[in-house]
């Protein structure tokens, strides 16, 4: 079985209306089966494979700023993800995947404003409010590691 390591950031930032999380809907892959007839929005974090000689951390915040258009820093390392998916794209390969996630603060940049030559892999970003996000992602291992940002940022003092 393949192996795949990647790495990916909670960005949020706080309003006057609570936290906030960057959420991006990832474009429709070319040539990938549909799982089910009807077209449902995929939502979810940004995330990508660690390149080599890259770190984790270094890694998160990169594909934020790629796949969002903003930069943000390190707070912590939240969590791993395992899981297997199969490549609907290309090969149809099973492929054991770890995404380590960080818990990142977002420090500038307007988010949607990609690269065009990320335009193929993203069709849009935005903020999303952190206790919606947590029920609307697509992922559900995604949504655990919104709740443990959620649970970080309600423990952290004033």
């Amino acid at each position: 079985m393949l192996r795949e390591i990647s790495s990916g950031g909670v960005v949020v930032r706080e309003t006057a209306e609570g936290w906030e999380v960057a959420v991006i809907e990832p474009q429709k892959t070319p040539g990938a089966v549909p799982k089910k007839s009807s077209p449902k929005i995929v939502l979810a974090l940004p995330k990508g494979l660690v390149d080599e000689g890259e770190k984790p951390e270094q890694t998160a915040l990169r594909e934020v700023f790629e796949e969002t258009g903003v930069r943000a820093s390190v707070l912590r390392k939240l969590a791993d993800i395992k899981y297997v998916y199969v490549r609907t794209w290309a090969d149809h390969q099973r492929v054991f995947k770890i995404v380590s996630f960080y818990l990142l603060h977002y420090e500038s940049g307007t988010i949607g404003e990609i690269a065009p030559a990320m335009q193929v892999e993203v069709k849009r970003a935005f903020w999303m409010p952190l206790s919606e996000a947590a029920r609307r992602l697509s992922y559900r291992g995604e949504r655990a590691v919104l709740e443990q940002a959620r649970q970080h940022l309600q423990a952290r003092p004033a």
